[in-house]
């Protein structure tokens, strides 16, 4: 064949092309797995700092993990346990999730080394620039906030971003989201402004109005589904038992 024939030439580059696509695809396939870990392990530095868990080393991310977290639950709005398969909170896609009719209620249950029980519940939203998410810790009293993680994809640096800084975060640290056995959430307000709800109430990052806002949002979204699950601990200091023993592990 004529190499310098048009049909050479694109022959040529549909082989080169092929292999090169080939190439890149085995690539990929071998590389998912550990990037699928990767972020999980990102997932799980998350939950534990919302937990107050110093951050291990990543090779003891996931060990480190399973040894403060003892069970996974799903729950209904009454406040049902209605799945506590291994990993099934773990694994909820809170993106797809918060977006549902029917959303899946994901709880992790946590012993920390003082043997005191916490509840970490997940909540996802929008900021300024895109989707913001982050963990709550709850103390077994089902009504005192414990620790909060968030995250985000892109908010402003100096800005938005402040909200994954330690100091914002820590604000919510005691917070109660009942007062006198009625649910009001917390909520992030401009310096001076007043809940017209009673919720008690953490002041927004200045030049962040929106972020803060989503924040907010996002923790009345996502919260407030929960109340019956927590106004259960408030009663007995312990989740409920499993509707119909659904998937309780031995």
């Amino acid at each position: 064949m004529n190499k310098n024939s048009n049909t050479y030439q694109i022959l040529y580059a549909a082989v080169m092309v092929l292999i090169v696509g080939t190439v890149l695809a085995f690539i990929y396939m071998a590389l998912k797995p550990k990037q699928n870990e990767n972020i999980a392990n990102d997932t799980r530095k998350q939950i534990m700092s919302a937990l107050h868990i110093a951050t291990p080393s990543d090779d003891q991310v996931k060990e480190t993990y399973e040894k403060y977290i003892i069970q996974d639950l799903l729950v209904d709005m009454e406040g049902n346990i209605v799945d506590s398969a291994q990993n099934v909170a773990f694994d909820v896609d809170m993106k797809k999730n918060v977006k549902l009719a029917e959303r899946q209620l994901p709880v992790m249950k946590c012993r920390l080394d003082d043997g005191s029980i916490k509840y970490v519940l997940p909540v996802y939203g929008a900021g300024l620039w895109g989707p913001i998410w982050g963990y709550i810790a709850m103390n077994d009293d089902g009504n005192t906030i414990y620790g909060a993680n968030f995250s985000h994809e892109g908010e402003t640096p100096g800005l938005g971003a402040r909200i994954a800084d330690q100091d914002f975060q820590d604000k919510f640290v005691d917070k109660h989201l009942f007062k006198e056995g009625e649910y009001k959430g917390v909520v992030v307000l401009k310096r001076g402004q007043k809940s017209t709800t009673g919720a008690e109430q953490i002041d927004a990052l200045t030049g962040a109005t929106i972020t803060s806002r989503g924040v907010s949002d996002m923790l009345a979204d996502c919260l407030a589904p929960y109340e019956a699950f927590l106004k259960r601990l408030q009663g007995n200091n312990e989740a409920p038992a499993a509707v119909n023993n659904v998937n309780q592990p031995e």
